[in-house]
């Protein structure tokens, strides 16, 4: 049987002692001597463990807000990969091609998608807008999000400017978006394969605001929580107003204004172009 005392031993070495004994009972002595216990070695070893921080969940939970230079590191890309994340956190940036690109979360649609989600990876969003744009050429809601010009169309600037900056690391993934109006609601959904997205109201403030609030799931968008950027740090005032997808009417679509509040504007109107995207 073997004896140990716990109160001069590392927590490493507790794991050895472990390890080597199997599941035997292992003696720990209190150091002045005044008693004994005897505890199976693999209850020890559960408890002498070092916490396990490589995790979606583990660096989704700080902010950082680290420059991590003006590349992904072979190291981090394997990080990104591996889903440990080792070294990144929420917040931490890259700056490239004069663009800040500010991590928001890690695995964010993992498991998710009619098909599912499978790859780790990062949720990047640009600390500033990449130009302006309608999301309509005309004030209307009609098509919703998925027959907007905007994701038809205006979306392909920020789409070459990512994938030049991340190339051959963007991540296709499904979701769900809207796909028509009546009387002004949202009223039908499909899966589309999505890359570059808006954001949403969820995802910037954590529930609707301005948005559909009829209840009927078809404004979905696969989003259903607050990404961690946001929730940790206030990064949705960045002094200029931004487009979300989010339908509010027959003629409005959701933003964020200058001010960091929720607003809703008509769908003609020329507005900030701050695109999500995931990094693998």
């Amino acid at each position: 049987m073997a004896s140990i005392s716990i109160e001069t031993k590392k927590i490493s070495e507790l794991d050895v002692a472990a390890e080597a004994s199997g599941d035997d009972l292992l003696l720990l002595h209190r150091a002045d001597g005044t008693g004994t216990k005897a505890v199976k070695a693999s209850v020890l070893k559960e408890f002498a463990q070092e916490p396990d921080y490589n995790n979606a969940g583990a660096h989704n939970s700080l902010f950082r807000g680290k420059n991590l230079g003006t590349s992904v590191t072979d190291a981090q890309w394997a990080a990104i990969k591996a889903g440990t994340f080792d070294d990144l956190w929420i917040g931490d940036y890259w700056v490239i091609n004069n663009v800040t690109w500010r991590i928001a979360a890690f695995d964010y649609y993992y498991g998710s998608g009619d098909t599912a989600c499978t790859d780790h990876h990062a949720v990047i969003v640009p600390d500033a807008n990449l130009y302006t744009a309608q999301m309509n050429t005309t004030a209307t809601t009609d098509g919703g999000y998925a027959g907007s010009a905007m994701y038809k169309s205006n979306l392909g600037s920020a789409k070459s400017t990512i994938n030049t900056a991340f190339s051959g690391h963007v991540l296709t993934h499904r979701k769900l978006l809207c796909t028509g109006t009546s009387s002004g609601k949202p009223a039908g959904f499909a899966w589309f394969d999505c890359a570059v997205d808006l954001l949403s109201e969820i995802m910037v403030f954590g529930t609707t605001v301005w948005g559909s609030h009829e209840g009927n799931g078809y404004s979905a968008s696969g989003e259903p929580r607050q990404l961690p950027l946001f929730a940790l740090n206030n990064s949705s005032g960045i002094r200029a107003s931004y487009w979300l997808k989010d339908i509010c009417n027959a003629t409005t679509f959701a933003r964020v204004g200058a001010d960091g509040m929720a607003i809703n504007d008509t769908a003609s109107t020329s507005g900030g172009v701050r695109p999500a995207f995931c990094i693998y």
